[in-house]
């Protein structure tokens, strides 16, 4: 058993991995080329009869019409806000958007915060999500830096475990996933309609990432994904971040998953094994034809890793 580091021997630690990260030179580029891409169109699919999904405006965007108004789960990207919202307006007539939740503070569901804020509607999210909104803050894994939204683009309605509402005729649950994609992360569900809408905690052709710069590990993912399933039946349409409409199965696939490589990680690390190691090593082979390529995951799996490493025991 090695000693116990000190609080210096800990951070010197990290500092060494920090070196041997693969630069996000490739991520950023990665990005510069989707935004390049054409824009694609935003199209409609009704889960029931009071629920739309849309898609193509980065993230996945569920919305709820009622008497009166409308509720969005999640607000596309920012550059596809004003197509978003007029494909929301087609889908609801004169009907203007009282209630928005975000996710996740993550662009992909934040985008339409400023117009919608500015119009007066209610911004629900975690309590998480709506200080890191707030803030100027780094991400390294996307050598990103990313400024506060201005005050009125701020959740005006924030949680810390869990919720209900009723808006028209669907009953709207939410809750808090823990240190999961992030550690402001939420699901809304729609039992009326038997709708789940998962966010990030879902990943569809691609590998979930735990942002650690935001309070995101693989432990946290496996805890979400169980969180998730409790409250999924085989008829349950789930909704991503980003992708197709899923089911109860593609959950558990995924939390199979997470467990295996929850399994194979630690013992990995406690061989003195790095993150590019770890690439080398190849644990997620039999994974990759469904999540594609797993660098980026590992990378941002091993640096949470190491952030709960007295959880993990034996590494250090």
């Amino acid at each position: 058993m090695c000693p116990e580091p000190n609080r210096r021997d800990f951070l010197g630690i990290l500092a060494a991995a920090a070196s041997l990260w693969p630069s996000s030179t490739a991520f950023g580029q990665q990005r510069a080329a989707t935004a390049r891409q054409p824009q694609s169109p935003i199209t409609a699919t009704r889960l029931g009869e009071h629920v739309i999904e849309l898609t193509g405006a980065g993230g996945n965007v569920v919305v709820v019409t009622g008497p009166e108004g409308l509720l969005l789960v999640n607000g596309g990207l920012r550059e596809r806000s004003d197509d978003l919202l007029k494909a929301v307006a087609e889908q609801g007539g004169s009907h203007r958007v009282q209630t928005l939740f975000n996710t996740d503070w993550h662009p992909a569901h934040t985008g339409s915060n400023e117009t919608l804020g500015k119009a007066g509607a209610t911004i629900v999210a975690h309590e998480n999500t709506k200080q890191y909104l707030g803030a100027e803050f780094y991400v390294d894994w996307q050598n990103r830096t990313y400024k506060p939204l201005p005050p009125h683009a701020l959740p005006n309605r924030s949680f810390y475990t869990s919720g209900t509402m009723t808006f028209g005729t669907e009953r709207i649950e939410y809750g808090h996933l823990g240190q999961a994609h992030t550690d402001g992360a939420i699901y809304v569900f729609l039992p009326g309609s038997n709708v789940l809408i998962a966010g990030d905690a879902l990943a569809v052709g691609r590998y979930p990432i735990a942002d650690y710069t935001t309070g995101g590990w693989l432990g946290g993912l496996i805890a979400a994904n169980k969180t998730l399933l409790g409250m999924a039946n085989a008829d349950t349409r789930v909704v991503p971040g980003v992708g197709p409409l899923q089911t109860r199965a593609d959950l558990q696939a995924q939390l199979d998953m997470l467990a295996a490589i929850m399994e194979r990680f630690p013992k990995l690390m406690k061989q003195g094994m790095g993150p590019e190691d770890i690439i080398a090593a190849a644990p997620t082979r039999e994974f990759d034809a469904k999540w594609g390529n797993p660098d980026l995951f590992v990378t941002t799996a091993y640096r949470g890793m190491w952030l709960h490493v007295r959880e993990l025991g034996g590494i250090v």
